[in-house]
């Protein structure tokens, strides 16, 4: 793994993947978009205005752990304030995050991916203005945290992780969760370099 650098005329952030590495990429965010939009799935036909200005939005935290993890309560000590602030926040938030784990898949394809990967060798290079790199970035954190809360991942555990057979599809996963982590990494070092 490269990684994210900086190119020095353009300052556009680029990386080369390989294109099993930009299939996993698309299959995690593809996974993360359906997580999200699954749960709060409707058709909205109506006035572009009028949905905008429906605060009609879920009040309890959601059932699914990882939902749970990217939507945390704004207010642990407070119920009512708590609920109060999801209803006007989380349908905007979803659709954000929802937006921008589309975006990776949207750039990975436009930057030559195909659809069903059959391809041994194919490399495909992304470049990145400094808006899509933050898009990306924002990504990368909520695959992080949704691949971390199925994993139970806790802090100061590494040992366990490593003590994991290489086969153990827990360690594999960890593996992808690590790789991610070191993207994400890359990625802001390269912005910090802008």
């Amino acid at each position: 793994m490269g990684g994210f650098t900086r190119h020095r005329r353009s300052g556009r952030v680029i990386a080369t993947f390989t294109g099993f590495e930009a299939d996993l990429l698309r299959s995690l965010t593809g996974q993360l978009v359906e997580l999200l939009r699954n749960e709060s799935a409707t058709v909205d036909d109506r006035d572009p205005f009028e949905a905008l200005m429906d605060f009609s939005g879920p009040t309890a935290p959601p059932e699914d752990p990882v939902l749970a993890r990217l939507f945390p309560s704004a207010y642990a000590d407070d119920d009512e304030a708590a609920s109060e602030f999801r209803r006007f926040t989380e349908g905007a938030l979803r659709d954000g995050k929802a937006q921008a784990a589309s975006t990776v898949i949207d750039t990975l394809e436009e930057a030559g991916l195909p659809p069903l990967l059959e391809e041994d060798g194919l490399m495909i290079d992304v470049e990145l203005d400094e808006p899509e790199a933050m898009t990306w970035l924002r990504s990368f954190n909520d695959v992080r945290l949704a691949l971390a809360t199925r994993l139970g991942v806790e802090d100061d555990d590494e040992d366990y992780w490593w003590s994991l057979p290489d086969e153990d599809p827990r360690a594999q996963a960890h593996d992808i969760y690590q790789w991610v982590g070191g993207l994400q990494e890359t990625l802001v070092d390269a912005l910090s370099r802008g």
